[in-house]
């Protein structure tokens, strides 16, 4: 019997306090985790681990990393026990290879990836390894290196990309009903239909999609993610949308599965 391959998911993860809010897209993630196989691993791709050249956590434990400020002591008091797994960090790296892939013992969990699985994997009984971004390579670069990652899925490791489509934290207006900008909607837009089409052209060469693009992306690091998640997708293989909505104007939610089917 042929087993299917691990989806692989890209969560728009917003605020940290999402961790421990009830919402419809912290609702959406434990849906998500309850529709899918129980992963033998995760490789998680957060936008918060920014390098120059790239790095995989490779230590039996990682610590929870809370780099923020600015929020509530119980944010704080969260941890992610969840653990390591160095044999699938080796496996990464000579996957990448000839691409140089650091070990890394001093990085962790950080909020991008914790926040999200405290909701899809909750007992935190699921051991993840990080793969860092690279600072110094184009969107392209990105895409090709995480298509070297898909033998991951027919392993039981499933690969997480946490980010956010639209991330203007310049421009975020401070209430819960503020309406969506329209280059934030048109961004959007764009970019769920070329993610429903399979147009990964115009997805890694994102400042196509609408002309103010950089009103959307004016840095990388929350978008790049979705490309390691999208670089999964074979051909025929379902795509959807579990969760979507733009919160304070600027951070655009939605989430990508690939795999995975409506949720």
């Amino acid at each position: 019997m042929t087993t299917a391959p691990m989806p692989a998911v890209f969560f728009g993860h917003g605020s940290p306090m999402n961790a421990l809010e009830r919402n419809r897209y912290s609702e959406a993630w434990r849906g998500i985790g309850a529709m899918m196989p129980k992963p033998k691993a995760i490789l998680a791709v957060s936008a918060h681990w920014m390098t120059r050249g790239v790095a995989v956590t490779a230590m039996e434990w990682p610590r929870t990393i809370h780099d923020f400020g600015g929020f509530p002591r119980e944010l704080f008091e969260v941890r992610y026990p969840a653990a390591g797994d160095p044999q699938l960090a080796e496996r990464v790296r000579a996957l990448l290879a000839p691409t140089d892939v650091q070990p890394d013992q001093d990085w962790g969990l950080d909020h991008g990836t914790w926040s999200v699985l405290t909701h899809v994997f909750p007992d935190a009984d699921v051991p993840v390894v990080q793969l860092s971004l690279d600072a110094t390579r184009p969107p392209r670069d990105h895409y090709q290196l995480a298509a070297r990652l898909a033998p991951l899925r027919d392993e039981g490791v499933l690969i997480l990309g946490s980010g956010n489509v639209v991330h203007n934290l310049g421009v975020m207006q401070w209430s819960e009903d503020a309406p969506p900008y329209d280059w934030a909607q048109r961004f959007s837009a764009a970019a769920r239909d070329a993610v429903l089409s399979g147009a990964h052209e115009r997805l890694i060469a994102y400042d196509s999609l609408d002309r103010e693009a950089r009103r959307s992306v004016p840095t990388p690091e929350h978008y790049l993610p979705l490309l390691y998640v999208l670089a999964q997708q074979r051909p025929g293989e379902a795509v959807s949308l579990p969760a979507e909505g733009i919160e304070y104007g600027s951070i655009d939610m939605v989430s990508v599965a690939i795999g995975l089917g409506p949720a």
